[in-house]
């Protein structure tokens, strides 16, 4: 299963280390990450692979712990359902 991850938040050291390094913990491959800062804020999105069976409430809880230890909002979705909410026309 594929999946959409938002990042935003002010900019300060360690946030795709410590985004990433959770994905990580949790067996979740990054498939294409891409980021920008825009004056002093971070913006990241990254596609996601993993496990069909993934828990998707307990990825959202572990990735909220993150984003309150960094300051940050972290936002995940299901791909098929992000597409969807966000097709044009």
């Amino acid at each position: 299963m594929r999946a959409v991850l938002t990042v935003i938040g002010k900019d300060k050291v360690g946030i795709v280390a410590g985004v990433s390094h959770n994905l990580a913990t949790l067996n979740i491959n990054i498939i294409d990450i891409t980021q920008t800062i825009m004056q002093d804020y971070f913006t990241m999105m990254m596609i996601l692979e993993m496990d069909k069976t993934a828990n998707f409430d307990y990825i959202r809880e572990e990735l909220d712990k993150v984003g309150q230890q960094l300051g940050i909002k972290i936002s995940i979705q299901n791909e098929e359902i992000f597409n969807a909410m966000h097709k044009l026309g």
